[in-house]
């Protein structure tokens, strides 16, 4: 089945019983720029209502599943903050950009059919946090590692992640992972239950893979017995989980409004600067 609609940054595919929605910005590491996550919404609400399937796949096309946000794209972030008449303006002005992420976590969080996240490769900030937590089933490639760099951006852990990486890999792990963004390897994902399978493959091959895993599990189990289990199983803490986003994206708009995130931002640009200057001296 070809797509709906028209969509830009995004491949989106029906096979069978599975529907595969691919992250198309392989030239910026699938980062969250341009129409990717309106396209991802959309898809999402047309395989939720689609009469056959039974397992969504999100994963990405290149090496890397996704980079997270696409700074370019941020106002501030590159030395253009807008002015702004009080706080209340400013955490508005944030709280509005924002809301494109929570309807995107809303319609994961909704899915009917079983969510499953197959990591083609590394993620990234939001590329890393928003997913996996949210994800019925995690397949991943061996070179899909995590990290979450957001204390050293002035950030906190986005979209609910905190309680979702919590629940998966229990308070500490999460800690490690969220709070200092320590950078953890598929087989520590594995490990400690966020990943449920690792392929030894990348690329298409892993896509194939992950397809014939799926395929193998239809002939085995029933569809409508799955989409029940996922049911039974997220209705209980769909309210806490939205909860935890609506409490992220509130966080988030505050640390904008304090700036802790431009002031981090500018710091680092500077070092950087530094350092290729004084590359291009030796």
């Amino acid at each position: 089945m070809a797509a709906p609609h028209s969509y830009t940054d995004i491949k989106f595919e029906i096979r069978g019983k599975i529907g595969i929605i691919s992250f198309n910005r392989p030239q910026a590491l699938n980062s969250f720029g341009g129409n990717l996550i309106t396209d991802t919404i959309d898809a999402l609400r047309v395989l939720n209502e689609h009469p056959d399937t039974v397992f969504t796949v999100l994963t990405g096309e290149g090496r890397f599943f996704s980079a997270g946000a696409d700074v370019k794209g941020v106002s501030g972030m590159n030395g253009d903050a807008p002015t702004y008449r009080n706080m209340a303006e400013k955490k508005l002005s944030f709280l509005h950009r924002f809301a494109y992420a929570t309807e995107l976590l809303r319609s994961m969080i909704d899915h009917t059919k079983v969510l499953v996240l197959a990591l083609n490769g590394p993620a990234v900030g939001g590329g890393a946090a928003w997913f996996p937590g949210i994800a019925d089933l995690v397949l991943a490639s061996h070179t899909a590692w995590l990290q979450c760099p957001f204390s050293a951006l002035g950030l906190v852990p986005e979209n609910g992640s905190a309680l979702s990486f919590a629940q998966h890999m229990g308070i500490h792990r999460a800690n490690d992972f969220l709070m200092l963004g320590t950078k953890l390897s598929p087989k520590e994902l594995l490990d400690c239950g966020m990943y449920n399978r690792v392929f030894d493959s990348q690329g298409e091959a892993f896509k194939g893979e992950v397809v014939r895993f799926l395929e193998k599990q239809l002939e085995v189990n029933d569809g409508k017995s799955m989409m029940e289990m996922k049911r039974l199983q997220n209705a209980p803490i769909r309210d806490a989980r939205m909860m935890a986003v609506v409490n992220a994206v509130d966080a988030l708009a505050e640390r904008f409004v304090e700036d802790a995130p431009i002031q981090r931002f500018a710091k680092k640009r500077a070092e950087l600067a530094a350092k290729s200057k004084a590359r291009s001296k030796l």
